[in-house]
């Protein structure tokens, strides 16, 4: 019994479990949506509590109060024919049906009531509480029809020496201006619905601007922005301006202080070069030289990796350009290279940035292969750029390896081949800077595979 229990009651949470998760996949993801469904949900359940509830009682309760008058206004009528039996026309009794009670009385010869009329649904409750009172008011058999054409209601009595016929029209009886409590109730939905909606969306609309702000300046563009709306949402675009304008002060004072250091150590690499150009040619000197030459590169590698390029404004640049170039130097170098473009090749972004970006991933794959493609994809949301190689690749598990900065894969390669440790770490930390990404993976050539997304 007690193993059981707990089974019991883990029943009643996975079912709620799978119906809250049923239930959030389908609810709207967007804040407008979801807001317009916080503000307009609770009135429509309000308006529709409101309709069913009171106004089907209070629909109900005129219903039987109208048949009830309709009920004393028929058994009237019969008292009356009974009461004055001599009156040969009924002109009487067809009188006070027509002045007084505005119905329509005929007095027909003895005859069997007709089978049960049909029903209509529309008037199931007036069928229901005309004949229950009409039950309570009568003793004698009769028989009604709702349903006329024309709105009319028939009512038959047998009486012991003919049959009276009453016809009168249906709002005698029934409450049939039900119908305008509900559509005022719709269309103060509707003006409810219109006036959430252009509100939300002029609420929503500084939110979306903040947000293309955001990802606009995470691209490296620039944009013009104010912050407006809600109290809240201008905090939000305040902050977001501080955080711009601090970042930015940062960037420039960094580009300041990497300019003054590139200055300073260019000048001592200088002064070295002419000290080895004074001494006289050994193989001592050569080595030394050989050993500047490198420091200068490396220098100027770590300058470009720190210093990055977030002073540059970014414009229209043509990728299919840059690859062209790309193409032509690795041909000069003796390597089979091929350039393919898919849809327009030009990227709002940082020109130099970008050509550094491909020279890197392609100056990797000239480093480990002989045959290169290079290959661009523009899908309309993002451009996709393939550099692929035949060299030997990198394992899956060192892919990660390759962008940490200063890291080299071939630990028993010499710092005298030029590679810093660096490319692929600038490359992935410009591609990031405008929104992107860089990925390695296996070329259909068997080598690597560079892909650099960057969207549009």
């Amino acid at each position: 019994m007690t193993a059981v229990l707990p089974e019991v009651l883990a029943a009643p949470r996975n079912l709620w479990r799978r119906f809250a998760n049923w239930l959030h996949d389908r609810m709207p993801k967007g804040l407008y949506a979801r807001a317009l469904l916080i503000v307009i949900l609770p009135v429509v359940l309000l308006q529709s509590a409101v309709a069913y509830v009171f106004m089907e009682r209070h629909w109900e309760v005129v219903t039987y109060r109208l048949s009830a008058g309709m009920a004393r206004q028929v058994a009237a009528l019969v008292d009356i024919y009974q009461t004055f039996p001599d009156d040969p026309d009924h002109a009487q009794l067809r009188r006070i049906a027509a002045f007084d009670l505005n119905m329509e009385v005929a007095v027909l010869p003895k005859q069997v009531l007709p089978g049960p009329a049909p029903k209509s649904s529309l008037f199931s409750l007036l069928d229901k509480a005309l004949t229950k009172e009409l039950s309570r008011r009568l003793k004698e058999p009769f028989w009604i029809n709702t349903a006329l054409p024309g709105s009319l209601i028939e009512i038959r009595v047998a009486l012991n020496d003919a049959t009276l016929r009453m016809l009168a029209t249906r709002t005698h009886a029934y409450a049939s201006n039900s119908y305008i409590f509900f559509m005022w109730m719709a269309i103060a939905s509707v003006i409810i619905l219109a006036i959430a909606t252009s509100f939300l969306r002029n609420q929503i609309r500084p939110i979306l601007r903040l947000a293309r702000a955001a990802e606009e300046f995470g691209k490296g563009r620039n944009v013009a922005f104010s912050p407006r709306g809600a109290r809240e949402v201008r905090q939000a675009g305040a902050a977001f301006l501080d955080m711009k304008t601090r970042f930015e002060r940062a960037i420039e004072q960094r580009t300041t202080m990497l300019n003054g250091v590139s200055h300073d150590l260019r000048t001592i690499i200088t002064r070295f070069k002419l000290s080895l150009a004074l001494m006289r040619d050994s193989h001592e000197a050569a080595e030394m030289r050989k050993d500047v030459d490198e420091m200068e590169r490396m220098v100027e590698a770590y300058l470009a990796f720190a210093r990055g390029d977030g002073d540059e404004t970014s414009s229209p640049t043509d990728i299919a350009a840059i690859l062209d170039e790309l193409k032509a130097d690795t041909e000069k170098r003796g390597l089979a290279a091929s350039v393919k473009i898919e849809g327009d090749p030009t990227l709002v972004a940082r020109p130099a940035a970008i050509k550094r970006l491909l020279a890197n991933l392609v100056g990797n794959a000239q480093r480990y292969g002989a045959r290169l493609e290079l290959s661009v994809i523009n899908d309309g949301a993002m451009m996709t750029v393939h550099i692929d190689d035949d060299g030997p690749g990198i394992p899956l598990e060192r892919r990660e390896d390759a962008f940490r900065p200063f890291y080299r894969l071939d630990e028993s390669r010499s710092q005298n081949d030029g590679n810093s440790g660096l490319g692929l770490a600038v490359a992935r930390d410009i591609a990031r800077g405008h929104g992107g990404d860089i990925t390695l993976d296996r070329s259909p050539l068997g080598g690597l595979r560079a892909t650099a997304s960057l969207p549009l």
